[in-house]
């Protein structure tokens, strides 16, 4: 056997060896990235699917409680006449909407919210607060009500916040709203019906849209608002995405759901 050939084979284990460590390293690599999408998957994926699951379970639950605490009572005052307790049309003048007077400690849930552009079914709850561990961050929450905001009734900026990513992503769709598309705000006084009008994309810092009249800060507003606030774009916090609404009709509880949602939820049918 020739010299050369003796000193040849040590050198093809050693880079044998090489190949080997490299291989188990892609394979760790390759396994650690298939964790990563797999984790992605469930969190952006499957946990929204369960939790949103679970808010919209607790949103239920809330309706009922504020119809059935609607019905025992007694009814809210008003500037104008209310229609007879039989009727749910948007076309009757229900007079004024009621300032609501109950008092809101910030996590606790007040109202419930729906928007058929969202889905058929969709219903969640508003808890007062934005704060990300009492209300966003809630398996049983995820919508919350700016503080310094006005509530359903008053004139000014009725303001809602929520993810449109993870924690059941509440407000995914916020970017798919049309003109004129309902949003319902129900509340142990009522129902409020808004029509959405426009959509905005601001800066983090751009808090002129809770003004009392969004972007409109020292002017006294004239119209009841809602306005829908999220992270844009999707799975960032670069700037903020938010739509604005118009209350369009307002009727009390015990004129039961309004005419088109009820249709819509199947309600009577």
């Amino acid at each position: 056997m020739e010299p050369s050939e003796v000193e040849a084979r040590p050198e093809r284990r050693s880079r044998v060896g090489r190949v080997s460590v490299f291989g188990v390293l892609g394979e760790l690599f390759v396994t650690a990235g298939v964790l990563v999408f797999l984790f992605l998957g469930w969190q952006l994926w499957l946990n929204d699917i369960l939790v949103g699951n679970e808010q919209r379970d607790s949103a239920v639950a809330l309706s009922e409680s504020l119809s059935e605490a609607a019905t025992t009572a007694p009814p809210a005052e008003t500037t104008a006449p209310t229609a007879p307790p039989v009727e749910s049309d948007a076309s009757v003048d229900h007079g004024d909407p009621p300032v609501s007077t109950v008092a809101v400690a910030g996590g606790k849930a007040f109202a419930t919210l729906y928007i058929p552009r969202f889905g058929s079914d969709y219903i969640r709850v508003i808890a007062e607060g934005v704060s990300l561990t009492q209300v966003l961050n809630k398996k049983d929450l995820g919508v919350g009500h700016y503080p310094e905001t006005q509530l359903p009734g008053e004139v000014g900026n009725f303001a809602l916040a929520a993810h449109r990513t993870t924690w059941g992503a509440p407000f995914k769709k916020v970017g798919e709203l049309q003109v004129g598309d309902a949003i319902y705000v129900q509340t142990v006084d009522g129902w409020y019906t808004y029509r959405y009008r426009n959509l905005e994309y601001v800066r983090p810092t751009g808090v002129g849209v809770i003004e009392p009249i969004p972007q409109a800060p020292g002017v006294a507003p004239g119209e009841r608002y809602i306005t829908l606030t999220s992270c844009n774009p999707m799975f960032s916090a670069a700037e903020r995405i938010v739509a604005y609404g118009v209350l369009e009709a307002w009727q009390p509880a015990s004129a039961g759901m309004p005419a088109e949602l009820a249709a819509l939820q199947g309600v009577g049918a």
